[in-house]
């Protein structure tokens, strides 16, 4: 039976390199139950289903900057070799080749992912255009679900209330869940 990858922990997965949303190939790895070498062992025997855009091999410098940011990369700071980075078509493409039900499983949980960020973004966007207030309610209502969807799966509730505040630039929200 295969396990279900719970939506936060592939959020926390998520990095932006060259301002597009992306998961490091030991990650993804981690994720799919394999070894590294066989993501990119993938990669490199289907190269027609990965052209540009799905699969980002990273620069020095996109390495050394990743290491600095992510502490539990520390370990690609000693591997000679540059890691790739799959976008989220690349991701859902390492899934044709990987066919296990937990890779299955695990494609899921990743496109659901970014695809709630992503419209949580389109969202906050469209509400900082909306001058009607009805519909900016609308639009507030929408972000507390996407938001509920993102947090509740891992969220701890001690005592009777917790709270989580968001503040975006045009937007602040706050979630609470309460225990009855």
């Amino acid at each position: 039976m295969s396990k279900t990858v719970k939506f936060s922990g592939i959020e926390d997965k998520i990095m932006i390199i060259r301002n597009q949303q992306v998961i490091i190939d030991s990650e993804v790895a981690s994720l799919y139950g394999v070894e590294t070498m066989r993501i990119n062992e993938a990669v490199k025997n289907n190269p027609d289903k990965f052209p540009e855009g799905y699969v980002i091999e990273l620069t020095k410098e996109e390495k050394k900057e990743v290491i600095e940011n992510f502490d539990n990369l520390i370990k690609l700071k000693y591997s000679p070799a540059l890691p790739k980075v799959f976008t989220e078509k690349g991701l859902y493409m390492l899934a044709t080749i990987l066919k296990s039900p937990n890779a299955t499983q695990t494609t899921i949980s990743i496109v659901e992912t970014f695809a709630k960020i992503r419209e949580l973004s389109r969202t906050v966007a469209q509400l900082s255009e909306c001058p009607n207030e009805s519909k900016q309610k609308s639009l507030m209502q929408r972000s507390r679900e996407i938001i509920t969807d993102i947090l509740d799966d891992d969220l701890k509730i001690s005592g009777t209330e917790t709270s989580v505040e968001l503040n975006l630039a045009v937007l602040k929200l706050k979630h609470t869940i309460k225990r009855n």
